[in-house]
């Protein structure tokens, strides 16, 4: 946390840091409540994270097919997870991902 002094105040006004995340589609950097968590467990399981709070490496995706698909191409998610990844657990993604879309 940053303190800055208001002009005029003698009292600190605390600002708090908003936490960034790079998507591992587009590279772009985000919000990290604008992205999407996808979790490796420890049991090597791959899953949407929707509290963002599970145990386990996380790499973020922007909340769109695209993202999801240039991700798929350019090995982001591998990287990210540091492990291969089967086509089954992308398909599993992109329905969920659907399933967010639609909401």
């Amino acid at each position: 946390m940053t303190r800055n002094k208001k002009a005029g105040s003698d009292k600190l006004a605390v600002t708090k840091k908003i936490p960034q995340r790079q998507c591992a589609g587009c590279g772009e950097k985000k919000n990290k409540k604008e992205l999407i968590r996808v979790l490796k467990t420890s049991e090597e399981e791959i899953l949407i994270d929707a509290t963002g709070k599970k145990n386990g490496r996380g790499a973020y995706l922007c909340p769109s097919m695209e993202c999801l698909t240039k991700a798929h191409k350019n090995k982001g998610l591998e990287r990210s997870l540091k492990m291969p990844i089967p086509k089954e657990v992308y398909e599993q993604l992109e329905k969920e991902l659907t399933e967010l879309e639609t909401r």
